[in-house]
This record gives structure tokens, C-alpha cells and sequence, in this order.
């Protein structure tokens, strides 16, 4: 990992950015009446709060907001949700961390919800790095950005980081 540390993002940016991913998940639900934020924990969670913030403010959509917390390093699905997730049953399904880089990650998350039928389930990622070695894809991203596999992405998120929000490249 290199020693020179390169910010990508600053705090205002990683606001604005949210404000967008809210507005673009907003029009891609136009005709819902409901909408259900999945936050990857601790910084999907996170980021999912904020976005289920701004949809409040800008829409009468009802948000509904789970935490998933995942065992990253398993070779199985391991994972543990806030709420039950017969819940979700026929709803639209917003999946959110902060950084997509292999997949993994975001393919677990959505392992949870196989035997769930769904409306619809999307992507949301603060940076994409487009690294993947699964077949999975943010349909609304922050940031893409191309890097190299030694390189490495840290986002640091006031609520559970202190500091200010920022996000850098190593």
C-alpha cells in the first residue's frame, strides 16, 4: 500500500454527492409510494442514514431503513439484520456501502434477500472502484474511480470516524 495518502473527496463533495444519489433514486422511484434503505454497517449504514434523511426532505416517500452487518472475512454468507427481513416482501430495495471494490461485500448483502421476491433491488455506493471479481455493479455511485489493486480507498465518515467526512486514496 503506498504511503502517499491523496483525498478524493472532501466534505462538501461527499454531501453533494449524497444530495445527488437521492435525487437520481427519487426519479428511478417516481411511481413508489415506499422505498427500503439497506445499509451495509458501520459506513453503508451510515451513508444510508444520510440518504434516507434527504429522501424524507425532498419526497413523501416512506423510508424504511434495515442495518445488515456481514462477516467480510467468511467464506459463507454470515449476516445479521437489524429487522426482519420478511418485511421487505414485495418492496423496492436500496442496497448501500461505501465503497464497491470486489463485489463481495455487496453480493453478500444481497444473498439476504434470495428468498425474498422483491419489486426491485439497486445499488448504492459512495466510490466505486470497478475492481470486481463478482458479477456486481453500483446503479448509483458517488464517484467511479479507476485504481490500481495495491492502491486502497478510506472513507471517513463523521458519525462513526470523528473528524470531518473524507474519503482518500492510499
Amino acid at each position: 500500500m503506498s504511503e502517499k495518502k491523496v483525498l478524493i473527496l472532501n466534505q462538501e463533495q461527499i454531501q453533494k454527492k449524497t444530495i445527488r444519489i437521492a435525487y437520481q433514486l427519487l426519479e428511478d422511484n417516481f411511481s413508489e409510494k415506499s422505498l427500503v434503505l439497506v445499509g451495509i454497517a458501520e459506513r453503508g449504514y451510515i451513508f444510508a442514514q444520510r440518504l434516507k434523511a434527504i429522501l424524507e426532505r425532498i419526497s413523501g416517500l416512506d423510508i424504511q431503513l434495515i442495518k445488515v452487518t456481514l462477516d467480510k472475512t467468511s467464506r459463507t454468507l454470515d449476516a445479521h439484520t437489524d429487522n426482519p427481513i420478511e418485511q421487505v416482501k414485495n418492496k423496492v430495495v436500496i442496497l448501500v456501502d461505501d465503497v464497491l471494490n470486489s463485489g463481495r461485500t455487496l453480493a453478500y448483502g444481497m444473498g439476504i434477500f434470495f428468498n425474498v421476491p422483491l419489486k426491485k433491488m439497486r445499488t448504492v455506493v459512495l466510490i466505486d472502484r470497478s475492481h470486481h471479481k463478482f458479477p456486481i455493479f453500483s446503479d448509483f455511485s458517488g464517484l467511479k474511480l479507476s485504481t490500481i489493486l495495491k492502491e486502497h480507498v478510506t472513507v471517513n465518515l463523521h458519525e462513526c470516524d470523528g473528524g470531518e467526512d473524507a474519503a482518500w486514496l492510499q
